[in-house]
């Protein structure tokens, strides 16, 4: 179900906490995705993914939903499989939401915000491409003067864009715990050197098209993280969401300076609310005010409409 590039405004229609859907089965409840089972075609398993407007910070979800941010997280992925297809296979199957959904169900409260994908085996690391210095990756050279065991210049600075984009995995942490940088060696120990060169050759080849388009539209794509899985066949494919605010850091160009971290497009409205808190970061996470949510989802708002051309309201 690709995004269209260019599409007329579209009224945001849907508000969803949590996937209701009677008589599918559901295989997993994520932080933000509510993933169902669906019969296998051909034998291929399938699956309907649900972009919630669920929001997390600091590992915990909050209660109040960011209203139409599961729609706009998978317009985005949408757009950004579309157009890379011809770099790296991806997940989408193309199946109509709406054939797959039970009875009674309002397509329209899906339609935009779910996709039928193929139900792949995941590969077990982080998929990190940074080409800016920002971040963990920051707090590592600032240690040490690498990022996952590559050597970098010295006296690079906070924000500052690398001499080359560099592939920086990472182990995916327990519900609760986090991620922790490792270097190219210890992620070929654990998958295999070929599927580790896979990996690494397909993230840096979507970071630099990814990179390319946002440049031309006034942002700077500081780094990402991409998922992979694998198919029956063994083949690569990019899965989950691709290049969203929340799986991306994205910088306005106008904003940018070298030697502080520059506004993203993402929830860092919330994050700064929660800190000037005093919250301890455990459940339950407090309420948010309306002005935070508002200027988060404008966020994505912008992030959609400057990215892909799709506008909100």
């Amino acid at each position: 179900m690709p995004a269209q590039p260019h599409a007329t405004p579209t009224a945001m229609a849907t508000t969803l906490l949590s996937a209701d859907l009677p008589g599918m089965p559901l295989r997993h409840r994520g932080k933000v995705r509510d993933l169902f089972d669906l019969p296998a075609v051909d034998g291929q398993p399938r699956l309907l993914m649900v972009a919630t407007d669920r929001l997390s910070a600091f590992d915990v979800v909050l209660p109040d939903p960011i209203p139409g941010k599961g729609e706009m997280l998978c317009q985005i992925s949408n757009f950004w499989f579309a157009r890379t297809a011809h770099l790296v296979r991806n997940h989408l199957t193309g199946v109509d939401v709406a054939s797959v959904l039970p009875p009674g169900v309002d397509p329209a409260s899906y339609a935009q915000r779910a996709v039928v994908t193929q139900r792949l085996k995941p590969v077990p690391v982080e998929a990190i491409a940074r080409g800016y210095l920002i971040g963990s990756g920051w707090n590592d050279y600032q240690r040490t003067g690498r990022v996952s065991g590559i050597a970098l210049p010295d006296g690079l600075r906070q924000a500052e864009q690398l001499p080359q984009p560099i592939f920086t995995p990472s182990t995916k942490a327990a519900v609760g715990d986090h991620d922790e940088n490792i270097d190219f060696d210890t992620m070929v120990r654990a998958i295999g050197a070929d599927l580790a060169e896979q990996v690494r050759d397909a993230t840096l080849r979507l970071y630099a098209f990814a990179a390319a388009h946002a440049a031309q539209r006034g942002i700077l794509l500081a780094d990402t993280k991409f998922e992979f899985g694998t198919d029956a066949d063994g083949r690569l494919h990019v899965m989950d969401e691709m290049l969203t605010p929340d799986s991306s850091r994205y910088w306005p160009a106008e904003a940018y300076a070298v030697g502080s971290s520059p506004p993203s497009f993402d929830k860092q409205f919330v994050r700064d609310h929660l800190e000037a808190l005093g919250w301890d970061k455990s459940p339950p996470a407090p309420r948010l005010p309306a002005d935070v949510i508002d200027r988060t989802r404008a966020k994505y708002a912008e992030a959609l409409q400057r990215l892909a051309g799709i506008s909100i309201d």
